[in-house]
C-alpha cells in the first residue's frame, strides 16, 4: 500500500484550502525561525548578554522564539495567528539592543513578512473574487 492510499474502507479526507497569504506567511516564519535559532548561537559565542546573565541563554532564547515562530506558522490562517508573527518580528527588531545585526534581521524578515501577508491576501482576493465571477458567469 502507498503512504498516499486511504485505509480499506475509508474515504480520504480533502486536504485544507491554504491561500497564498497563509502559505507565503507560514514560508518565511519558517525560514526566520532557523535564522532566529542561528542568532541565540551567535548571542552565545560573542558573549553579547548584559552583565551578570549567563551567555547560554542565548541559545535557550534563541531556540525558544525559533520553536515559537514555527508554532505560530501553524496557525497564521486566523487573524490573531497573523497579529503573533507581526510581534514575534517586533521581539526580533528589539534583538537588535543585544546585537545589531538582529535588528537588521527583524527589519529584513518584517518587510518580507509584510510582503507576505499583505501581497498574500490581495491574491486571495483576487483569486476569490475571479472565482465568484466564474461561478456567476455560468
Amino acid at each position: 500500500m502507498t503512504e498516499n492510499a486511504a485505509a480499506p474502507g475509508r474515504p480520504r479526507r480533502a486536504r485544507r484550502a491554504r491561500g497564498a497569504r497563509e502559505s507565503l506567511a507560514s514560508i518565511v516564519l519558517g525560514a526566520e525561525a532557523l535564522i532566529v535559532f542561528l542568532g541565540g548561537l551567535a548571542l552565545y559565542g560573542l558573549k553579547a548578554l548584559p552583565a551578570g546573565i549567563e551567555p547560554w541563554w542565548g541559545i535557550v532564547v534563541g531556540t525558544a522564539l525559533a520553536v515559537l515562530l514555527i508554532a505560530t506558522s501553524g496557525v497564521v490562517r486566523h487573524r490573531w495567528g497573523i497579529a503573533l508573527g507581526w510581534f514575534w518580528q517586533l521581539v526580533v527588531v528589539l534583538g537588535g539592543f543585544l546585537e545589531p545585526a538582529l535588528a537588521v534581521v527583524g527589519l529584513v524578515f518584517g518587510a518580507m513578512y509584510a510582503y507576505a501577508t499583505i501581497k498574500g491576501g490581495a491574491l486571495d482576493r483576487a483569486n476569490a473574487a475571479r472565482a465568484s465571477h466564474d461561478t456567476n458567469g455560468e
